[in-house]
């Protein structure tokens, strides 16, 4: 396996990122030639803004592990991701996503890449940890300097969240904590069992938990001790579920009950301490809905939208984020490229709501799920169609009235309008009609053109993470990217106070319905609350339609293992996705052998580092 440091923590936190990020175009094999561009302990290393310029660079080389999650999202079943984009004027160009497969079968081969950048961020955390912690032992003024020990607890937090992300995807990986100098030192490591490395990650955790501090009280970007404790939940509560739902493609994994019962039991402490012992840390405007426009307007959308937007930059919701540097930095992230089409500066609609997702959100009146859309073709009669004005026809902006207010903040349908934008201004309303790509429209009197965007195929495209306002272009966001947020924790508890309970608790339903009136929707009515199933199947669809596009449904799916649940068993005969004029669109998992869905819930060891390491061996599936 091929390893990388950062290169040279004297310098920008810019080209920190060229480097750290990106080494193989600054440097073909870094470790095995002298250091040209990296002081050495005698030269660096030697105050503390030193060790907060590496601890920098290792945020820089961490969080394109993690800041495009929602590309994972198209393994699931609401979420199209037609590739992943590129761009020779950011920073991101060869990532750890360029190159993934984003289906929901047969992705599980294509992610070399993300298994090469998350070792060469815990490379960069390995080696920040040593030099620090060398600078505390041969210094009395450095041993007792809280900047330092702050430094070294984020840096084994962000060295576990790489590793919990290993384990997630492949189970058994190889693992250290040394700062390798050559190849050769992690290019014969064996891959060792995955409950050794939750063990190690769960240390770092804890560490990380003793020695940052509280919530409220660091810069925008860095870790405090609720993102240790919420990331160490969320740990426990996979290790649950791989215990409870096997992993039988994992070998010498041997799921047990016992393990299982301890693992939420710790999960739903950790996850409600985080809920419950932080007065500072609260949901986004504590969970209120605000407003939202009437149908077909969008000056004034749900706080839930707004969440998502930069203005929202170290709200308390937020536990742990990865921060981007805007306009003119080379480090925006892309959401508005990669969510918005050619309307909104020219961006690509890489990604896109299926079909399926708009059913997912209840009336606000009950809190119960509406009737099932219609697909309707409005073009088919020509003359007297009735598909815009037929009850639930999914072309009839009707139909949506009501409804949970993160849909309006979340997707737009037929006739809803966002702000359009060219060269940082803006061109105005932008009214989105399936298949009418920049066309011209009348709508109650005034000139439209449509939204354009190639990139949908469902009828729906986007609101989520779209800035509804110019004057950035489509890879300038500085919007902070959520790793960990307290809507998940939220749901986590529930889920795991649902497991060790067999059934929900007060407080587990009090959390759920407290995300579910940020959408304006009542409480859990009893028959969502009286049993272990239906309260599981409520925390599941909060979890849809609050973390879509946030990367989650992935792992769920594969932790529940529930691929069979939503797709059908092997040899069955699959399932289209239509889009809203009811035509077929793709067809999933037909006639698919039982080793597919073994594959599809865990991914293979790339085989570039097998031929590199004789010791590492191959999941079952992929031999």
């Amino acid at each position: 396996m091929k390893r990388y440091k950062i290169i040279s923590p004297l310098v920008t936190l810019a080209l920190l990122a060229v480097c750290g990020i990106l080494p193989v175009a600054c440097h073909k094999n870094l470790l095995n030639q002298p250091a040209t561009t990296q002081p050495s302990p005698a030269t660096f290393w030697k105050t503390e803004q030193d060790a907060t310029e590496a601890l920098q660079g290792l945020y820089a080389s961490i969080r394109p592990c993690f800041d495009r999650d929602y590309y994972l999202d198209g393994q699931s079943e609401y979420f199209r991701c037609r590739g992943t984009s590129t761009t020779s004027g950011n920073l991101r160009l060869g990532d750890a996503y360029n190159g993934g497969n984003y289906n929901p079968s047969g992705y599980a081969a294509s992610f070399d890449k993300m298994y090469m950048y998350l070792y060469g961020a815990i490379d960069n955390a390995n080696y920040v940890i040593a030099n620090v912690q060398r600078m505390q032992s041969t210094s009395t003024v450095f041993a007792s300097s809280k900047v330092l020990s702050t430094i070294v607890a984020e840096s084994r937090l962000l060295r576990g969240l790489a590793y919990f992300r290993l384990i997630s995807m492949w189970g058994d990986v190889p693992y250290y904590t040394f700062a390798p100098t050559t190849n050769d030192q992690v290019q014969s490591l064996s891959r060792m069992p995955i409950k050794q490395i939750k063990d190690s990650i769960l240390a770092d955790y804890t560490y990380a938990y003793n020695n940052l501090p509280d919530p409220g009280k660091t810069d925008l970007g860095r870790a405090s001790k609720v993102a240790a404790l919420a990331l160490r939940g969320k740990l426990y509560l996979y290790w649950g579920s791989w215990n409870k739902y096997g992993w039988p493609e994992l070998e010498g994994f041997t799921p047990s009950t016992t393990d299982a019962t301890a693992a939420f039991t710790a999960a739903a402490a950790d996850l409600h301490s985080v809920s419950y012992d932080f007065p500072v840390v609260t949901l986004y405007l504590n969970g209120d809905p605000g407003q939202t426009d009437s149908l077909g307007h969008a000056d004034v959308l749900p706080n839930y939208f707004n969440l998502f937007m930069p203005k929202a930059n170290g709200n308390p919701e937020m536990l742990l984020v990865f921060t981007h540097g805007g306009t003119g930095t080379a480090q925006g992230e892309e959401l508005m490229r990669d969510f918005a089409g050619r309307s909104h500066e020219g961006s690509q609609c890489w990604v896109s709501p299926r079909y399926e997702l708009a059913d997912r959100y209840q009336l606000i009146s009950t809190g119960d799920f509406a009737p099932k859309l219609k697909p309707m073709n409005p073009t088919v009669p020509a003359n007297g169609n009735v598909a815009r004005t037929t009850l639930n026809s999914a072309v009839n902006p009707n139909s949506y009235a009501g409804r949970d207010y993160r849909m309006k903040a979340t997707i737009q349908w037929d006739y809803e309008v966002s702000q359009g934008s060219a060269s940082q201004k803006s061109t105005g309303w932008v009214p989105f009609i399936y298949k009418s790509w920049a066309a011209k429209v009348n709508i109650g009197g005034v000139d439209y053109l449509t939204y354009n965007t190639d990139g949908c195929n469902s009828g729906y495209v986007f609101r989520k993470f779209v800035r509804n306002y110019a004057g950035q272009g489509r890879s300038d966001g500085d919007f902070a990217w959520p790793v960990i947020r307290l809507a998940d924790v939220y749901l986590m508890y529930a889920e795991a106070a649902n497991e060790i309970n067999n059934g929900p608790t007060a407080d587990a339903i009090d959390l759920v319905n407290r995300v579910r009136h940020r959408g304006n929707l009542p409480p859990l009515g009893p028959t969502r609350t009286d049993n272990y199933q239906d309260f599981f199947d409520a925390v599941e669809q909060e979890r849809i339609v609050e973390l879509v596009g946030e990367g989650q449904r992935g792992f769920d799916l594969r932790r529940w293992r529930a691929i069979e649940r939503v797709w059908g068993p092997p040899g069955s005969a699959g399932v289209w996705r239509i889009d809203t004029w009811g035509a077929n669109q793709q067809r999933y998992f037909q006639n698919t052998s039982d080793l597919e869905y073994h594959q599809d819930y865990i991914f293979r060891i790339p085989l570039a580092e097998r031929d590199k390491n004789p010791n590492l061996t191959q999941n079952i599936p992929w031999r």
